[in-house]
């Protein structure tokens, strides 16, 4: 029985890491709801963790956060 949960585990996995590989050329109505099937399914402190994951791999969300990390010179001109 334990080689089947962990092959069953390892496939799961690996469904789970080609999902994001290509997270964000997903219609937004299929991100939505394997987003909230992650979620719901899983400890609720989850939700705020796969949010930032997901966004990482989303270009326009991807695109948005590396334009606010940049730096902003400092009020010295430096």
């Amino acid at each position: 029985m334990d080689e089947i949960r962990e092959t069953s585990e390892h496939l799961a996995r690996a469904l789970g890491e080609a999902v994001i590989r290509i997270w964000g050329r997903l219609p937004h109505d299929v991100q939505h709801s394997l987003f909230e099937q992650a979620a719901t399914s899983q400890a609720q402190d989850i939700r705020a963790q796969l949010a930032i994951l997901l966004h990482d791999k989303h270009p326009r969300t991807y695109a948005s956060i590396q334009a606010n990390a940049m730096l902003e010179p400092d009020s010295l001109g430096g």
